[in-house]
């Protein structure tokens, strides 16, 4: 991806392009984000395998009741989750990421599900392995956190999506925590990403093939350019998202649009998954801007 120039200029252009349209227009945002926060909610759970659905994800963050019996502990992901996606719109604009802020977060995150582990990186006899990877020992955790965050913070000349893909690799690569770390680490990313400027990002459930992928490539080659992708992309979505709500018109499916265009529908969700046209996601559907 560090190669692909015309995702780059997407990414600028479209940047300008969403500064010029917001200005004076933050209580729609908000109501972007508050409609978004849900979707955000349960896609980073379940890639954790959550069982909870959207629309229970939904009820949970609204105080309504769910017509199923819920474990105590997916009740509190949700939740919990959601608290931590709504403080860091602020404190990410206050504050650079080091490792107070870190453990702050996971300490909201893991409250009231695993509290003896809460805001603490794994000690002395904490082993953790994911699949066949076995994570570093307790004992370098603190210096490969910190080597991670001067990397980043050092870093002037990387571009940024490069730089905070390969901060998220590293991060889970590390695997601090006993638990949370994958939640932590996509938390993270929208730390970074709102301290530039930018929208939050939802990374989906049904896409985390090729995120475990990127994962998987990183620890066998040290390969980033597949999560490079997966951000660009995702950040690309956003943004299109964004700029469609504040330019006011009307908003259609990719389906209507499909007809309306005379284009056959497969072509337009592939376009829309490469982000050659400005589509984006709305509780699994895809839409855009009527032209």
């Amino acid at each position: 991806m560090a190669a692909i120039k015309s995702i780059r200029d997407r990414i600028k252009k479209l940047k300008k392009s969403y500064e010029l349209l917001r200005k004076g227009k933050d209580s729609l945002l908000q109501i972007i984000d508050e409609a978004e926060l849900p979707e955000n909610v349960y896609n980073s759970n379940a890639i954790e395998n959550s069982t909870l659905t959207l629309k229970e994800t939904e009820k949970i963050l609204l105080e309504l009741e769910v017509s199923r019996n819920l474990s105590l502990r997916e009740v509190f992901e949700a939740k919990n989750l959601a608290k931590v996606v709504e403080y860091i719109k602020s404190r990410s604009k206050e504050k650079e990421l080091d490792e107070e802020m870190i453990l702050l977060l996971h300490r909201m995150l893991i409250t009231n599900i695993k509290d003896e582990v809460a805001g603490r990186f794994r000690k002395k006899g904490e082993y953790v392995r994911v699949g066949t990877y076995i994570a570093p020992a307790p004992e370098h955790i603190e210096r490969l956190i910190e080597q991670n965050l001067v990397e980043y913070n050092s870093n002037t000349e990387e571009y940024f999506i490069d730089k905070i893909a390969h901060f998220h690799l590293e991060f889970e690569h590390t695997h601090p925590f006993i638990d949370g770390n994958g939640r932590m680490g996509r938390v993270i990313i929208n730390y970074q990403l709102l301290r530039l400027g930018f929208p939050p990002v939802i990374i989906r459930d049904k896409e985390k093939k090729d995120y475990y992928k990127a994962f998987k490539e990183y620890d066998e080659k040290k390969d980033v350019k597949r999560m490079e992708k997966i951000l660009a992309l995702a950040l690309l979505e956003s943004l299109n998202k964004r700029i469609a709500y504040l330019k006011g018109s009307k908003i259609m499916t990719l389906a209507e649009y499909s007809k309306k265009q005379k284009i056959s529908l497969s072509s337009l969700i592939n376009a829309a998954h490469r982000q050659t046209i400005p589509a984006f996601r709305e509780k699994g559907i895809w839409k855009i801007l009527k032209s």
